[in-house]
């Protein structure tokens, strides 16, 4: 039975993030949903078609909304469950079915609203989107020394490579739940996936979902991951603009350019904060985790005024303007500023940082562990001194 702590961060996640789907229309698929036709010609398997045959069936007989929350918890937490099993059992190591299959049941719900009124079918598509990425899968149980929050990302750029898989969401799902020990001492790993979608993060999905893990008082460390470059990148000065014309997976543009950098919002309001903040990850630590993989200290950043800097601190940096962050100018980036943001703002001292993965450019089974086994390791290493 879940925990009171687990209750409020449930409730939290699922009032503050309930907005996400309140300006779209959404009886239309969207561009993620409509990408289920090509992944046919890829590769049919990462959407379990048995289940959405099963799914169609409880789907019609449903009679009223709370059926249909209840229906969609249960789907959602399930989907979670077993690709999480799958991976952590290694009987398949793949982040995609998970991605997938949330969409194939999202345009399932679309193209058979039943009577649901838009405002009622939002509600439930968001009831299901936050269970699936295991939004209410946050809760330690095992009495370890310590506590550790991961996020990872769904794959992103499908229309260059709709089979690309994301190693920072495989870690997650791969982490998650799981005990870690170094030299006697005990963490325990809790993780989720959040969307590649600017429209989630202007809604505030990643504040309403930290907020609860920052204030439960409990979690010892937090690592935002995502996909980024050769080697692994500890990302020191995240940087508060948008400034990469890639588009998410919406095909939404960040709206911003190296030239002309562009602030995010805030559930309506334009972000506040400094043009940079500053990790607080264990990185001399993390640094010594072995594998195939460099582990680097990142602080390059980008400014309009003086172009690229390398700074040993953050007040070399008063007065600049953020074109790039360590993580670059995108939502890799902004996950990483968004969390240090609001832990400084909730003054706790839990350790926040960004880990950048090496980046894949095809699903690799064997480059996908190396990379996971090697973010273990940099949580190991940090045991000790968190």
């Amino acid at each position: 039975m879940k925990n009171k702590r687990q209750l409020l961060i449930t409730s939290l996640a699922l009032f503050l993030s309930a907005n996400t789907y309140a300006n779209q229309n959404v009886i239309s698929q969207s561009v993620e949903e409509l990408r289920l036709t090509k992944l046919n010609t890829v590769d049919a398997s990462l959407v379990n078609h048995k289940a959405m045959s099963q799914f169609a069936k409880q789907w019609q007989a449903v009679s009223n909304y709370a059926e249909a929350k209840q229906l969609l918890l249960k789907v959602g937490t399930k989907l979670w469950s077993e690709v999480k099993a799958q991976v952590q059992s290694n009987q398949r190591y793949d982040d995609r079915p998970l991605y997938w299959q949330r969409l194939a049941v999202k345009s399932q719900l679309k193209n058979n609203p039943l009577n649901f009124s838009k405002t009622e079918l939002a509600s439930l598509l968001e009831v299901f989107e936050t269970v699936s990425r295991g939004y209410s899968d946050i809760d330690y149980r095992e009495s370890a020394d310590t506590q550790i929050f991961i996020t990872g990302f769904d794959p992103f750029l499908l229309d260059r490579n709709i089979a690309q898989s994301n190693p920072s969401g495989l870690a997650a799902l791969a982490l998650d739940g799981k005990v870690i020990e170094l030299n006697g001492k005990q963490a325990e790993i809790n993780a989720v996936i959040v969307p590649v979608r600017y429209e989630d993060f202007d809604q505030g999905e990643i504040e309403s979902l930290l907020a609860p893990i920052y204030l439960g008082g409990q979690v010892d460390l937090v690592s935002t991951v995502s996909m980024g470059r050769e080697h692994f990148d500890l990302e020191r000065f995240p940087g508060k603009r948008r400034s990469v014309t890639a588009p998410d997976n919406l095909n939404v543009l960040s709206g911003g350019t190296k030239e002309a950098p562009i602030i995010s919002k805030l559930a309506g309001e334009t972000l506040s904060g400094g043009e940079f903040v500053e990790f607080s990850l264990p990185v001399a630590a993390m640094k010594k985790a072995k594998g195939q993989y460099q582990v680097n200290d990142n602080l390059k950043v980008v400014t309009l005024e003086k172009g690229e800097l390398q700074p040993k601190s953050l007040s070399e940096l008063n007065g600049l303007t953020a074109v790039s962050g360590g993580g670059g100018g995108y939502l890799s980036n902004e996950i990483s500023y968004r969390s240090i943001r609001l832990q400084n703002q909730l003054g706790t001292k839990v350790p926040t940082g960004h880990i950048h993965t090496p980046r894949i450019k095809t699903f690799d089974d064997a480059t996908n562990k190396a990379i996971v086994n090697q973010i273990e390791a940099m949580l190991k290493q940090a045991i000790p001194v968190i």
